[in-house]
């Protein structure tokens, strides 16, 4: 046996080797310690009576005789003298009990080392007197101390010798103590001792090698201590404590085993069924004689009196064991091994049993009591109690099943505990107990689920709280109320039901908060809810125990449960729910692991199929037809004229109502379905009454003796096929006996029946000879008579007796048996369908809490939970539940009204060097305290999960545009109108402005009432309070708090789908067309709404975000902007101007897509009235001027369109935008995409002529700079409006001019003929340009004359191809010079007309000479010529003075000299070709220069009129002249020639 210690010891940890060197703590000698135990102990049994006579001589005696000195004779007298009942007055000279003592002492001398000396013998005395009954109270102590401090103080240790046998002894002896009774306290105080001595032997050094039977007695004394209901409260409090903390040990050892040595245990388990060891605590107080702790357990295998073991004299201590009842057998030493599974299952089984609800014996404290130890080996062992399968099933069916009883008791001590070691269980061993929970927590569902409508609080909208469910789906509609023949007329009365159990019912308050405890207990176990969702919800046949378990929750978390539970069971609700959330939000960051777990997309299917079973059981239970239509229609019953397949799924679910089952499969036409229920039935090896109880309790039999027996019928035809016996002669032997098994049924017990009942002759008699013509075998009819009156056939709901538990309970282990285990779920990738399957009540508590609470920490942990269920929701990308959370808060928050409050008599006040707007939502939201945390709670919840909200945004555009219209969104907001060049949107102006600064000092109550009454006289709001500031105050603080800045820069940030449902939302906000605006009586205007431009522009902002955003969301906001522009009558300017912008910016940017056309916008545009188009011209042509500077294409859409030049015709004068304008003709006539075309050519031209026009501002300017000049004083600055006017107009001349260069492009790829194509496209310019030689302003007309000068000596201008370019003396020249001729245009310029008509006359003269030679082929030549001349004529004419006269002289004389040295002016006699024109010259020339003609041909004046030079002569001039014409057509200034001409150009050239 001792080898069994080394073995042990050798096991040790390194650690414990060393704590071996010196075990021994105590200061004293150990040797002497023992000595002196030894001393007091003989030294008390002295001074008692009964070892008075015993004197030191003999002791001494005793200790010389040394061992084995004693006789055999003196060892049978000791027997005869010392027994355990040795009488008094008897002479007690040599007292076994002293001597063994004297002879320890006398062995110890020579001992140098106590863990040397043999353990057993050394305790071998002290034993010996603990197990006498002759000894006292007192003394037994004394023994039981002395033992006490040898182990404390290590003197007995793990290397003692042959310390098992020690143990063992030691265990023996203290569990058979006896000793004589005194008085009770004295007594007590023994058995006290012997508890503690128990508890330091498992848990010390020596718990290891006790054997399984030491154990097991051990634990027996012990528990006998506890249901011993005469000794006191105090030693019975006492033994349990002790009880529990010998538990804790030995169930920690099945740990310990497991890691040891699993495949010794292994064989234990197999091993189970054989009792090596068995427990049988006493636990009837008066059973029990006083003097002693139990009686010896039967068990043991000794009847021997005790009285023969206690004097037993021990020859040899050092080698021999001692003979105790309980101990192995004295030739096999080697046997005791440490205790293991055996004895730990015993005690299970022992504690498990003493918990039995049925059994009188035990009391409820000793039920309690065994709860409690229970709970700790639970505690300690639970996982191992599970995988070990004779421990798991103690706990799977005898454990469960009476603890599942006691959960139903009334005493509150009974409820308690139960449901402490319920949870336990659960939260340690569910892996085995799938089954079992689901009753458990079914149980616990049915007893708390309030069957009452959430109470309507005033001030909390009932929407806040939808999806509480009002009931458990996993209550089943109460069975049918039709009498049926299977013994039962009625079910049994609800109230009978709850009390059996059956039903939850009405449980006391306290009973329903301990059960709720119990429950926040598991939940807060962090996979358990989603081991529940995966192993009952996703289960077809299982009930929905996560949904309910949360619906639970939250229904009793509402404040109105207390009135039916108690105050706690609100906050634990609330607790344990938020213990839920909290657990599914720790693991969101974890790695999702599927590996060993069930696959999700299976569960999801699974679940799916459960929904639509239970809608098709359902629509089964209204119409069996129908319902199997349903479901076969989604693939349930694969083929509805299948029988086996119907018969399959209405056998196969629980849900189906067994009163419509029968009359279903009994009905006419479904034969084949009865044929194929009843064959899925297995009868094998039942008698016929077991095998119509196994029908019986699938359906209820139909009310109609018809089709009962058509039932029956069936029912015995396939019994006797299926199960060939010699008891049953024929089919229809079954038939009558079923029948008659029915009867009896019903006759044994119905209620109502008066008669006396029948008895087994009775019931012989009544099926006498149709056993095949002879009569069935009496036992087998008194089996079957026995059976049905013990046990009614009845279904499982309707009992009403003690064994419906049994019943419900044995027909639960069946389905155990086939059930899986339970699957563990530590993980979470259940988390995302669990959550969307459970987040509607959990939301709609959490608002309803946050709405009623008015507690600091109720509000934080419902902030937590808000917070968590968001970020869950978006993880897992539930956006409904994410819209629900954002609903609820933004409800909760006020800021989000369907009717925002009237922004009217909005006040803004300057306060401490600040601005803020005081208005109705600022001061009410300022007020409410909880609305404001709501309100940073709601952006908490967004801020990171903009991507996962949907419809959610409908409200936070609500808050946006409130906060917006009351001046509430901080200045960071606008910073995503980045993307437009607009100015912010500009909000109603506040009704007053206050600065709080210049406020008098005098602010008395009377002048506050002067300041309202003034203000109400004067229809202005009154000033706000410095208490309205300082809420307003407190709403910018909590505004600011929300972050807007980061929540925009998510936003900007969303994917397309994110973005769609937000612009979505945001359209919603548009008012439909045609529904009333607001009018502003005053000025007979809509009203101005900013809530609209913000809308409309937050939309546009996103949908420009980027090309991905333009294709998906441009076309809808483009849509929207249409409609309202298209509604613009009714719209505020303000509107239409800013949504034309955002119009023309989604035009630009969606140019690749055909969402919108350029001309029909342009249309539109146009289209508005005058006012209109000026009020939107700003932005408009900001808007146009990004189109043109857009993409090509774009541009030339947009600037051939004729409505486009139409808008710049109507806003150019528009003093405010005409700079606009300009730039964006500049624009498109300079940039290098030209944008001016053949279509548009003409109306750019006619625009710039405009502004040329307009700078004739500067002509005032100019001529009070020539009268200041003339007066010697310093010309004034010119104005900076004119001045810009003027160098506009100067830009428009030069634009002009350029155009010119592309003229000949132009014509080149018009479609016209020649001379429509040169009129077409130099018309326009020339005409522009001859327009300008009239402008007042002398800058502008300078430029055109030069412009001009150079149009028309330009060499593209005129073509031999066609003589259209004749037209510019006609229709340009001509009519220019008889303008200025006008006394008007004179007068606009006087000083500087004079100059310009000089040029004029110059200019004239110039371009004829130029196109001389191309002229000269015209036919027109002569009346060009003569009407030069009249032009000439007039000019000199004109009054104005020498100066003109002089310059048209010359001129005159320049080109006659010229067309006379080309020979084109020559005498008729010299050239007859031009007689005519030298004729008509001079003609006309005489009446106003008659002296000319002598001047400049002075020898033709003078010769007679028919002479005529020399030939030679006249030739070589002709020629040299015609070379010096052509020189000058060609644009290239003479070198050389007519002196005359050289004059002419001189002076063309000083007027430029």
């Amino acid at each position: 046996m001792s080898d069994g210690g080394v073995s042990l010891d050798a096991m040790e940890t390194p650690q414990t080797a060393s704590l071996n060197v010196r075990p021994i703590s105590v200061a004293v000698n150990p040797v002497a310690l023992v000595v002196t135990e030894c001393i007091t102990v003989t030294s008390a049994m002295r001074k008692h009576a009964r070892w008075a006579h015993s004197s030191t001589p003999a002791v001494h005696r005793r200790e010389r005789s040394g061992p084995g000195a004693a006789s055999s004779g003196d060892q049978d007298e000791a027997v005869s003298r010392w027994g355990l009942r040795g009488k008094k007055g008897k002479s007690l000279q040599d007292n076994p009990l002293m001597s063994a003592f004297a002879r320890l002492r006398s062995e110890l001398k020579g001992c140098k080392d106590i863990r040397t000396y043999d353990t057993p013998s050394m305790l071998h005395p002290f034993l010996q007197v603990i197990r006498s009954s002759s000894t006292s109270a007192p003394i037994t102590s004394l023994a039981l101390i002395a033992i006490t401090k040898f182990l404390a103080y290590g003197i007995i240790g793990h290397d003692s010798p042959r310390l098992p046998e020690a143990m063992q002894l030691l265990s023996s002896a203290i569990t058979h103590c006896r000793f004589e009774a005194s008085d009770s306290a004295a007594d007590e105080i023994v058995l006290l001792r012997i508890l503690k001595l128990m508890e330091g032997m498992v848990s010390g050094p020596g718990g290891e090698v006790l054997g399984d039977e030491s154990i097991c007695e051990m634990m027996e004394t012990g528990l006998s201590m506890c249901c011993q209901a005469r000794l006191s409260e105090l030693l019975r409090r006492s033994a349990e404590i002790s009880m529990v903390s010998m538990c804790q040990v030995i169930f920690k050892r099945l740990k310990t085993l497991e890691i040891e040595s699993p495949e010794e245990l292994l064989a234990l388990d197999e091993e189970a069924e054989e009792d090596t060891v068995r427990m049988d605590p006493s636990t009837n107080g008066d059973s029990v004689a006083p003097t002693k702790v139990e009686d010896p357990p039967q068990a043991s295998g000794s009847d021997k009196d005790a009285e023969d073991v206690e004097t037993t004299p021990v020859p040899n201590p050092a080698g021999s064991n001692i003979d105790l009842p309980s101990t192995a057998e004295p030739e096999k030493p080697a046997e005791i091994k440490p205790y293991s599974l055996p004895s730990i299952r015993e005690l299970f089984r022992v504690l498990v049993d003493l918990l039995d609800p049925h059994d009188r014996q035990h009391t409820d404290t000793m039920r309690v009591m065994a709860l409690r130890i229970v709970d700790v080996a639970l505690e300690v062992a639970g996982p191992s109690i599970s995988n070990h399968p004779s421990l798991a099933n103690l706990a799977k069916d005898t454990l469960c099943r009476h603890l599942f009883q006691l959960v139903r008791s009334e005493n509150m001590a009974i409820l308690n505990e139960s449901l402490r070691v319920a949870g336990t269980l659960l939260a340690t061993c569910r892996n085995v107990l799938k089954l079992q929970q689901e009753l458990f927590l079914s149980y616990l569902v049915t007893c708390l689920f309030p069957r009452v409508e959430i109470p309507i609080e005033p001030g909390i909208e009932p929407s806040l709280y939808e999806g509480v469910p009002q009931a458990p789906s996993l209550v089943k509609p109460l069975a049918s109320q039709a009498s049926s023949p299977s013994g039962r007329a009625t079910p049994v009365p609800v109230q009978d039901r709850q009390r059996l159990g059956l039903e939850g019912g009405a449980r006391k308050p306290d009973a329903r908060e301990a059960m709720v405890e119990s429950l926040g207990a598991l939940v807060r176990i962090p996979s358990f809810m989603a081991e529940l969702f995966v192993n009952y919800d996703c289960e077809v046949d299982r009930g929905d125990l996560c949904m309910d378990i949360v619906g639970l929750l939250s229904r009793n978390a509402f404040p109105d449960s207390a009135t039916w539970s108690t105050v706690n069971v609100p906050p634990l609700c609330l607790d344990a729910l938020l213990g839920f959330v909290q657990s599914i939000a720790d693991r969101l960051e974890e790695e999702p692991v599927a590996d060993g777990y069930p696959d999700a997309a299976q569960l999801r299917e699974q679940r799916a199929r459960k929904k639509i079973v239970i809608k098709g059981a359902t629509k089964f239970n209204d119409s069996p037809k129908g319902g199997i239509a349903y479901l076969a229609s989604q693939g349930i019953i694969e083929d509805p004229n299948d029988p086996k397949a119907i018969a399959q799924f209405v056998k196969g679910t629980t849900r189906v109502d067994k009163q419509v089952l029968g009359e279903f499969l009994s009905k006419r036409g479904n034969e084949q379905i009865l044929a194929a229920f009843v064959g899925l039935l297995d009868f094998g090896g039942q008698r016929v009454d077991e095998a119509l109880r196994q029908l019986l309790t699938c359906f209820r039999l139909p009310g109609e003796s018809p089709l009962i027996e058509k039932i029956l019928t069936e029912f015995s035809d396939q019994y006797f096929e299926k199960t060939p016996t010699d008891k049953v002669a024929n089919k229809d032997a079954v038939f009558i006996l079923t029948y008659a098994i029915i009867m009896l049924n019903t006759d044994q017990h119905n209620p109502k029946m008066k008669q006396p009942r029948m008895t087994i002759v009775d019931f012989t008699k009544n099926v006498r000879g149709v056993n095949g013509g002879s009569d069935f075998d009496p036992e087998y009819l008194q089996s079957i008579f026995d059976s049905i009156k013990s046990r009614e056939i009845v279904l499982p709901e309707e009992h009403d007796n003690r064994h419906t538990y049994d019943h419900a309970w044995k027909e639960l282990l069946v389905k155990a048996q086939s059930a899986t285990d339970l699957a563990i779920c530590d993980t979470n990738i259940f988390d995302a369908d669990m959550f969307a399957a459970t987040w509607k009540p959990i939301v709609a508590t959490l608002s309803y809490v946050f709405m009623s609470a008015t507690d600091d920490a109720v509000f934080s942990r419902v902030v937590t939970g808000f917070d968590q269920c968001a970020q869950i929701a978006a993880k897992y990308e539930l956006s409904d539940a994410l819209d629900r959370i954002i609903s609820c808060l933004a409800y909760i928050s006020t800021l989000a009204p369907d009717i925002p409050p009237s922004t009217a008599l909005n006040t803004e006040v300057q306060a401490d060097k600040k601005s803020v707007m005081v208005s109705e939502t600022a001061v009410r939201f300022g007020r409410d305290g909880r609305a404001q945390l709501a309100t940073v709670v709601l952006f908490q919840v967004i801020k990171g999960n903009e991507a996962s909200i949907r419809d959610g945004w409908n409200h936070l555009i609500h808050i946006m545009i409130n906060l917006f219209v009351n001046s509430l969104l901080p200045p960071y907001f606008l910073s995503f109108q980045k993307t437009l060049a607009l100015p912010p949107i500009p909000l109603q102006s506040p009704a007053q402005i206050i600065d709080r600064a210049e406020r008098p000092a005098d602010t008395g109550i009377f002048s506050a009432l002067t300041s309202y009454v003034s203000s109400f006289a004067n229809d202005e709001p009154p000033e706000p309070s410095d208490q309205e500031i300082e809420y307003t105050l407190c709403t910018v603080d909590t505004v600011k708090e929300c972050h807007f800045e980061d929540i925009l820069a998510n936003i900007g940030q969303l994917p397309v789908e994110s973005l769609q449902s937000l612009l979505l939302s945001l359209l919603e906000q548009i008012p439909e067309d045609g529904s009333p605006r607001v009018i502003v009586a005053k000025l007979n205007r809509p009203a101005y709404d900013p809530s609209l431009v913000f809308v409309l522009e937050l939309a546009t902002v996103l949908a420009l975000r980027d090309e991905e955003t333009v294709r998906e969301l441009a076309k809808d906001v483009i849509d929207s902007l249409q409609s309202v522009i298209r509604d613009a009558p009714k719209q505020h300017p303000v509107v239409i101007a800013r949504s034309v912008y955002y119009l023309l910016s989604l035009l630009k940017a969606s140019n690749d897509f055909d969402f919108i056309r350029a001309p029909v916008i342009l249309h539109t545009f146009s289209s508005f009235n005058e006012d209109l188009l000026k009020q939107c011209a700003q932005p408009l042509l900001k808007g146009l001027s990004d189109c043109c500077k857009g993409p090509v294409g774009l541009r030339s859409e947009l600037s051939s369109s004729p409505d486009f030049w139409a808008i710049l015709n109507t806003l150019y004068p528009v003093p405010e935008v005409a700079g606009d304008v300009f730039q964006l003709v500049e624009d498109l006539a300079t940039s290098v995409q030209p944008g001016i075309s053949v279509d548009n050519y003409e109306a750019a031209i006619a625009l710039l002529n405009e502004f040329a026009t307009a700078a004739q501002v500067g002509a005032l300017q100019e001529q009070r700079h020539d009268q200041a000049a003339r007066r010697g004083k310093a010309p004034k600055t010119k104005k900076p409006e004119s001045n810009e006017i003027v160098v506009r107009g100067s830009k428009a001349m030069s634009i002009i001019y350029q155009m010119s260069s592309r003229v000949p492009n132009f014509i080149e790829k018009s479609h016209l003929d020649t001379n429509e194509a040169w009129t077409a496209y130099w018309s326009p310019i020339l005409r522009a340009l001859t327009h300008q030689c009239l402008n007042p302003c002398r800058e502008i007309r300078q430029q055109a004359f030069s412009a001009l000068q150079r149009t028309l000596l330009s060499n593209e201008l005129a073509s031999p191809d066609h003589k259209e370019w004749t037209a510019i003396f006609s229709e340009v020249l001509f009519p220019l010079i008889t303008q200025l001729l006008k006394p008007e245009v004179y007068q606009s310029d006087p000083m500087g007309m004079s100059e310009t008509r000089v040029r004029a006359a110059t200019l004239l003269c110039k371009v004829f000479l130029h196109y001389l030679v191309m002229l000269s082929d015209w036919d027109g030549m002569l009346d060009l010529w003569l009407k030069i001349i009249t032009i000439l004529d007039r000019l000199m004419n004109s009054g104005q003075g020498d100066n003109l006269e002089e310059a048209v002289s010359e001129n005159l004389k320049n080109v006659l000299l010229v067309m006379s040295s080309a020979g084109f002016l020559a005498p008729p006699d010299e050239n007859p070709e031009y007689e005519d024109l030298w004729n008509e010259t001079w003609k006309r020339i005489n009446r106003f220069l008659p002296n000319f003609f002598a001047e400049l041909f002075p020898e033709e004046a003078e010769k007679p009129r028919g002479e005529r030079s020399s030939k030679e002569g006249k030739e070589k001039e002709k020629e040299g002249v015609k070379e010096s014409a052509k020189v000058e057509q060609n644009g290239e200034r003479e070198k050389g020639g007519a002196k005359g001409k050289e004059k002419v150009e001189g002076e063309a050239e000083g007027g430029e």
